[in-house]
């Protein structure tokens, strides 16, 4: 992978096709796409913002923001061969998964033996998968990386307006999406990704039309330290003001010599109606560290310490379409769930292994990649998938937000009458994990 710096010419640079966006989700898009554009002499640019805004990791510290990877995300990594290097760092399986209602006594167990499978999921630090990602990317010779680059326009034009010898050989006769950035440079491709997050540049030039709307809840986010160790167990509590979750880490503090490792360490995910969240963000960390310790019933014990917290505002956001002609739309840039469940970026990596398949059909069977069949087929994979999650996300957020007796009733009676039937519980389970 070349990268190139701004100060370029104003002259358009053609590619076969441009990723908009170089986190997890563009990147590793990129990265499944680059030998397969390799192998038939195509190139790939990868336009990211600003490469400050990518996390970096700390061998010392954890990074607040993780994603919990499901095994359907964790197959993705290995396939790109990715997976063995990111697990001798700081990956922490969680075996177990508990999750119970604040206000009665409801509660569930899903437990990898009863499935089968070696775990329900992985807690993986954003730092340290887009940090392998991005090295694995160094290694592929058709892609260049653009940074920093800030997209500033987008529009459609025929290739015809092009020298054809500036054009690679399938972008001949191709309609082309131009990109025109901050510093005046041009690059133009006949499929744009945009991959650049929930206030996507892209999504807005191409025209996109957006449902959204507030929760009006913040997720306090950060790592602590417990007093007991998590065993290797992810653990969520419903009050009405909104969910906390303590998802397991590990930390192994001897790195050549690598002794045990440390289990008593998690990230939390705390869901707070914005004044409670406000409240929270207020205290010092002695009271912040006490109130965690009361709303998760001391599952872990007394929190011991407490890492500098972050608060994000939560909303719903979904892209009417996924995709326009010669644009697509994947993560973050078409979808945004609440984080009860964590599924967020093993939607984006569903909407990157749907899209990828649909651009190597279109390769082996020799279609420009502007062709409108591959990205309607792509949208059709997607689209539904996606709205179902969001609305089973939302349903189970006015459920667990409810103040009515007759509610609360029924989801306590609907958990203990879930965890009872083990081939249901098993069979939600088995479709959360995507296998």
């Amino acid at each position: 992978m070349s990268v190139e710096t701004s100060g370029g010419t104003p002259s358009t640079r053609h590619y076969d096709l441009i990723i908009v966006g170089a986190g997890q989700v563009g990147a590793t898009l990129a990265l499944q796409l680059a030998p397969l554009l390799e192998r038939q002499g195509l190139r790939m640019a990868l336009v990211e913002a600003d490469d400050r805004d990518q996390p970096t990791f700390h061998a010392e510290q954890f990074d607040p923001r993780v994603v919990a990877l499901t095994p359907a995300s964790q197959q993705l990594y290995q396939r790109l061969g990715l997976w063995r290097h990111i697990e001798k760092e700081r990956v922490c399986p969680y075996r177990e998964m508990h999750v119970w209602d604040g206000e009665g006594s409801g509660r569930i167990g899903f437990s990898a033996d009863e499935l089968g499978s070696e775990a329900l999921g992985h807690i993986v630090e954003v730092s340290v998968l887009v940090r392998h990602i991005r090295q694995a990317l160094t290694y592929q010779s058709g892609v260049d990386l653009l940074s920093p680059a800030v997209v500033r326009g987008l529009d459609r034009v025929e290739s015809g307006t092009a020298s054809a010898s500036d054009l690679p050989r399938p972008l001949s006769s191709a309609p082309l999406q131009r990109l025109t950035l901050e510093d005046g440079r041009k690059v133009s491709a006949p499929l744009v990704v945009a991959a650049d997050g929930v206030e996507s540049r892209v999504r807005e030039l191409a025209g996109f039309a957006v449902r959204e709307w507030s929760y009006d809840q913040k997720a306090i986010v950060t790592t602590v330290r417990t007093e007991r160790p998590h065993g290797y167990t992810a653990r969520q509590r419903f009050m009405r003001t909104g969910p906390v979750a303590l998802l397991p880490l590990r930390w192994r503090r001897e790195t050549q010599t690598p002794g045990p490792w440390d289990a008593h360490y998690c990230s939390i995910v705390w869901s707070a109606d914005a004044d409670l969240a406000d409240e929270l963000m207020a205290l010092d960390d002695a009271g912040f560290r006490a109130r965690l310790g009361r709303e998760t019933e001391y599952a872990l014990g007394e929190i011991t310490d407490v890492d500098r917290r972050h608060a994000i505002a939560l909303a719903q956001r979904h892209a009417r379409d996924y995709v326009r002609p010669g644009v697509a739309l994947v993560g973050d840039a078409a979808h945004r769930i609440h984080p009860l469940a964590g599924q967020g970026v093993n939607l984006g990596l569903k909407d990157v292994m749907a899209l990828a398949t649909e651009i190597e059909r279109a390769l082996n069977r020799g279609l420009p990649l502007g062709e409108v069949s591959i990205v309607r087929r792509y949208q059709r994979q997607r689209l539904g998938d996606n709205l179902g999650m969001m609305a089973t996300m939302e349903g189970f957020k006015q459920l667990f937000g409810s103040h009515a007796p007759a509610a609360i009733m029924a989801r306590n009676l609907g958990l203990r009458g879930v965890n009872a039937l083990a081939p249901v519980k098993n069979t939600l389970a088995r479709k959360a994990m995507g296998v």
